[in-house]
């Protein structure tokens, strides 16, 4: 059985659950630091390098939980294996490759304020669905983009485009449809299944990459440097981020996650200045408030 979301409206937005809160503030957290360790490796550790180290790191995390449960639900996970090999693709895959590749030129603290973008796209996927937005969500949502659309563009007050940043709306898009497919998850799949099985096919997906890049670039030398950023990505920001996300995506669904979701640039531009003496100018502020006020004023829309 498939979950699909009712496209009934509600009357009026009501709070978040303590525990999806909770999921979707621990997430974002964490995956700030992940932007900010991507940008730390950019000149170590090759990008499809670190994917794949990543992801094998995040599968032995999550297998003593997920593994035996993988394999009691085989059955279900081969009749939905399109839609789980799908997801693999766009949460596993392709989203941290594009945002590692975008660590080599943009900023940590641009990663952050581009992804921040991510509920934008979460809701106009509700919106092709089916679900009505509503002016305000609509006013949110043109907010946020043109906030997108002037750091990449490079604004009036000098902010430098890099390639990088096209990278990370690339990396965005693939997020934000990770996170909507999630909304139609098929019930039968357990939580530690549908992590362990997207891990195990997204870090396989990765390997012809990963054979081309160490043919081409070689590898990279394991110091604490690079072996303790990549744990880190693999334990906190993979094993532990995406569970916590995808049981917030499952209670709320992908929009009203975007609530909490918002945090992110201003947890990313804190620990880029603090741990890489990354600064932010007036540009990149007048982005990020206008990326975040769209979000915050989508997100509390009415439905």
């Amino acid at each position: 059985m498939t979950v699909v979301l009712p496209r009934t409206a509600t009357a009026t937005p009501t709070p978040l659950p303590r525990a999806a809160a909770l999921g979707i503030a621990l997430a974002t957290v964490v995956w700030s630091g992940s932007f900010v360790t991507s940008r730390t490796l950019h000149d170590s550790v090759p990008p499809v390098q670190q994917a794949f180290w990543r992801w094998l790191v995040a599968l032995v995390a999550v297998a003593p939980f997920g593994a035996r449960q993988a394999w009691g639900q085989r059955k279900a996970i081969r009749r939905h294996l399109g839609f789980v090999l799908l997801a693999s693709l766009l949460g596993v895959t392709a989203y941290n490759t594009l945002v590692n590749q975008a660590g080599l030129t943009t900023p940590a603290a641009n990663m952050g304020m581009i992804m921040a973008a991510s509920p934008v796209l979460m809701a106009v996927f509700e919106r092709a669905a089916g679900i009505r937005l509503g002016a305000r969500r609509v006013a949110g949502l043109l907010t946020a983009c043109a906030g997108g659309v002037l750091l990449i563009g490079g604004g009036a007050g000098g902010a430098r485009f890099a390639a990088g940043d096209l990278w990370m709306v690339a990396a965005a898009c693939c997020f934000a449809s990770y996170s909507g497919l999630l909304r139609r998850k098929p019930a039968e799949l357990g939580g530690a299944a549908f992590l362990f099985t997207t891990f195990l096919l997204g870090t396989v997906l990765l390997l012809p990459a990963q054979g081309v890049s160490l043919a081409v670039q070689g590898g990279f030398e394991p110091t604490p440097g690079t072996v303790l950023p990549i744990l880190y990505v693999g334990v906190v920001s993979s094993a532990v981020a995406f569970f916590a996300w995808n049981r917030a995506i499952a209670l709320v669904g992908p929009s009203r996650a975007g609530v909490v979701y918002y945090l992110q640039p201003v947890c990313v531009s804190l620990l880029s200045w603090a741990l890489l003496g990354e600064t932010t100018g007036w540009t990149q502020l007048l982005c990020m408030a206008l990326i975040l006020g769209g979000v915050v004023l989508g997100a509390t829309a009415r439905r």
